[in-house]
Protein backbone atom coordinates (compact mmCIF):
# COMPACT_ATOMS: atom_id res chain seq x y z
CA UNK A 1 0.00 0.00 0.00
CA UNK A 2 1.94 2.98 -1.42
CA UNK A 3 -0.04 5.67 0.68
CA UNK A 4 0.94 3.90 4.41
CA UNK A 5 4.43 3.07 3.56
CA UNK A 6 4.41 6.93 2.29
CA UNK A 7 3.49 8.03 5.67
CA UNK A 8 5.62 5.71 7.21
CA UNK A 9 8.44 7.06 5.42
CA UNK A 10 7.21 10.45 5.97
CA UNK A 11 7.99 11.39 2.10
CA UNK A 12 5.18 11.97 -0.40
CA UNK A 13 3.99 9.76 -2.98
CA UNK A 14 1.93 9.48 -6.51
CA UNK A 15 0.53 6.33 -7.87
CA UNK A 16 -0.45 6.43 -11.40
CA UNK A 17 -3.06 4.17 -12.59
CA UNK A 18 -2.54 3.14 -16.59
CA UNK A 19 -6.25 1.39 -17.66
CA UNK A 20 -8.31 1.97 -20.20
CA UNK A 21 -12.57 3.00 -20.72
CA UNK A 22 -14.54 -0.15 -20.27
CA UNK A 23 -16.74 1.06 -23.21
CA UNK A 24 -14.47 2.52 -25.93
CA UNK A 25 -11.10 0.75 -24.84
CA UNK A 26 -9.39 4.05 -24.92
CA UNK A 27 -6.37 4.65 -23.16
CA UNK A 28 -6.88 6.44 -19.60
CA UNK A 29 -4.13 7.56 -17.01
CA UNK A 30 -4.90 8.31 -13.40
CA UNK A 31 -2.43 10.05 -11.01
CA UNK A 32 -3.60 10.10 -7.15
CA UNK A 33 -1.40 11.72 -4.74
CA UNK A 34 -0.83 10.81 -1.09
CA UNK A 35 -3.12 13.43 -0.11
CA UNK A 36 -5.72 11.94 -2.19
CA UNK A 37 -5.78 14.43 -5.11
CA UNK A 38 -6.06 13.42 -8.19
CA UNK A 39 -5.20 14.49 -11.91
CA UNK A 40 -7.19 13.12 -14.62
CA UNK A 41 -4.73 12.93 -17.67
CA UNK A 42 -6.40 14.08 -21.25
CA UNK A 43 -10.12 14.76 -21.80
CA UNK A 44 -11.61 11.97 -19.99
CA UNK A 45 -13.95 12.22 -17.52
CA UNK A 46 -14.06 8.56 -15.37
CA UNK A 47 -16.86 7.31 -13.56
CA UNK A 48 -15.47 5.36 -10.53
CA UNK A 49 -18.16 3.17 -8.68
CA UNK A 50 -16.99 1.81 -4.95
CA UNK A 51 -19.39 -0.27 -3.18
CA UNK A 52 -20.18 0.49 0.35
CA UNK A 53 -19.16 -2.06 3.03
CA UNK A 54 -21.41 -2.67 6.10
CA UNK A 55 -18.25 -3.80 8.17
CA UNK A 56 -20.52 -4.73 11.39
CA UNK A 57 -22.54 -7.01 8.88
CA UNK A 58 -19.89 -7.80 6.93
CA UNK A 59 -19.74 -12.01 7.17
CA UNK A 60 -17.23 -12.33 4.21
CA UNK A 61 -13.71 -14.16 4.85
CA UNK A 62 -12.49 -11.12 3.39
CA UNK A 63 -13.71 -7.67 2.51
CA UNK A 64 -12.94 -8.42 -1.28
CA UNK A 65 -15.75 -10.94 -1.70
CA UNK A 66 -17.87 -8.11 -0.09
CA UNK A 67 -17.02 -5.93 -3.50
Amino acid sequence: MPFVQGHLRNESLTVTFRTECAHCVRPLRIEVDDQLTYRVADAADPLIFVPLVDFKKLKDPSIIHAF
